[in-house]
């Protein structure tokens, strides 16, 4: 596709955004839609919209460019998400739903203190910015190079006007507007992996009868991995970690869960996790094949495209007009919604949590706050994704994320499992520190293991990291 073709899709692609914005929020644009979407969300629409979110930009380019390097070793984690969103079915829900939550990190003040309750918002705070704003940049890094930079157009410019028309649609009503055009956004991007699924097999002269037997027949579709215990790609690794990570990233997320508490009761948020798991995991699996046959096409090609460059080449270079319409679209549609609800959550958790504005002010004074906190996240988003860009080595961007979660969730595990799971009450102020120090030894350990013990750590660094918290809690438990 031409610049010019790409620049009016997505012109006419956040056009529909505003206009579904514009219509759902002409007539509430109060905290108590921003929030909680005045919890009369259908859990349906929460659950297909959640798909998007959760999968992003990253999962729509870095899970189908691992496969050449990793096979499928990737849905081993996803087999392990199960068990997570299983856990926070039953166990996180109920909690959140008896105690009536906007923010979820409320808990933790009422389980242990104050300083525990700016903790837990705070590593929320620092995870989420970081994260989404990554999975921002994967995407502004592929339209800079297909669009912008042949228009002449700066990165700097690129990224500051996609978060700023991303503000443009969540400004008034915040999470009710995202209920709705984060569905419409889940269903773009499943309609354009289904899509280029089609036309790649259509190239590579399959159809529906033999692509199952070229999978399982392909050096790249390898899933389970019991060879090397020390590997980060042995089973029970990837497995346990993944687990804890749909908890962390999904169960203790502000993010994830402010979606879930917009249902109007705890049954249908219990509905909605169910459907969004079985969905998720056949969608994780799609992406999967779709990296199959995509490597399979460059190997059987000659084709110099890899990693998380190999979507983007082979689309706009090797499959036609309609595969390159179809990624753009579906690029977009993945980025952002899952940057729109980050963007919400985070003014969310920062007005409630840090400047606890439903305390302190009237409803008009706290709307006015809000919209000032939006728009600071604005500002920081550009601010990280230039500072990643310019100042990070390059890496597979799914690899970033989810390493650097591991470092950022486990306090908010240990925390929350010790609350959970124990009875007992802590020294609030020392709180802070055992999550500062669990977080640095986790750094070390994750550098020095295979120096000191010959082991690697992987994922699963995250549950090192929340382990260490619910020691430090233990340690400062009071007698």
């Amino acid at each position: 596709m031409e610049p010019l073709s790409i620049l009016l899709l997505i012109l006419g692609y956040f056009g529909l955004l505003i206009l579904i914005s514009y219509l759902i929020s002409k007539k509430d644009e109060g905290n108590d839609a921003f929030f909680k979407a005045n919890k009369n969300s259908p859990w349906y629409l929460v659950a297909f919209g959640m798909i998007g979110a959760s999968l992003s930009g990253v999962t729509f380019i870095s899970v189908p460019g691992k496969v050449e390097a990793s096979q499928f070793v990737y849905f081993q984690l996803v087999l392990g998400y199960i068990v997570g969103y299983f856990v926070i079915g039953t166990v996180l829900l109920p909690l959140y739903y008896r105690l009536n939550l906007t923010s979820i990190y409320t808990y933790l003040g009422d389980r242990f203190g104050n300083n525990a309750y700016k903790t837990g918002a705070w590593f929320f705070i620092i995870s989420r910015t970081v994260g989404s704003n990554l999975r921002l940049m994967l995407v502004a890094d592929v339209l800079q190079t297909l669009v912008f930079d042949k228009l002449n157009v700066p990165y700097w410019i690129t990224v500051s006007v996609t978060i700023l028309l991303i503000w443009v649609y969540t400004n008034k009503s915040g999470i009710k507007t995202i209920i709705w055009t984060d569905t419409l956004q889940t269903f773009f991007m499943l309609a354009s992996v289904v899509f280029c699924i089609v036309i790649v097999s259509q190239d590579l002269g399959l159809n529906i009868s033999t692509i199952s037997g070229f999978i399982a027949e392909s050096d790249f579709s390898k899933t389970f991995f019991f060879e090397d215990i020390s590997s980060p790609n042995y089973f029970w690794k990837q497995f346990l970690s993944g687990a804890f990570i749909a908890i962390v990233m999904t169960g203790l997320d502000q993010d994830m869960m402010q979606k879930n508490l917009t249902c109007r009761s705890l049954k249908d948020a219990q509905k909605n996790m169910f459907w969004f798991t079985i969905v998720l995991t056949f969608v994780n699996f799609l992406f999967l094949v779709m990296g199959l046959l995509f490597t399979e096409y460059a190997v059987k090609y000659n084709i110099d495209a890899h990693k998380d460059q190999l979507f983007p080449i082979l689309a706009n270079e090797y499959l036609g007009v309609g595969v390159a319409f179809f990624f753009i679209l579906g690029l977009i549609a993945a980025a952002y919604s899952s940057a729109d609800s980050a963007l919400t959550s985070l003014t969310t958790s920062f007005s409630i949590d840090i400047l606890e504005i439903e305390k302190k002010y009237d409803n008009i004074k706290q709307v006015v706050i809000r919209k000032q906190i939006h728009k600071m996240f604005v500002v920081v988003s550009v601010l990280v994704i230039l500072g990643f860009k310019y100042f990070v080595e390059d890496a597979s961007i799914i690899d970033k994320v989810l390493k650097f979660a591991g470092f950022t969730y486990g306090p908010l595990l240990g925390l929350y499992s010790f609350g959970l799971f124990t009875k007992w009450k802590v020294k609030d102020k020392w709180v802070p520190i055992v999550a500062i120090f669990a977080v640095i030894s986790s750094v070390i350990l994750n550098l020095k293991s295979k120096a000191w013990f010959g082991f690697e750590f992987g994922f699963e660094i995250l549950i090192v990291n929340g382990l260490l918290t619910f020691i430090g809690l233990m340690l400062i438990r009071r007698r």
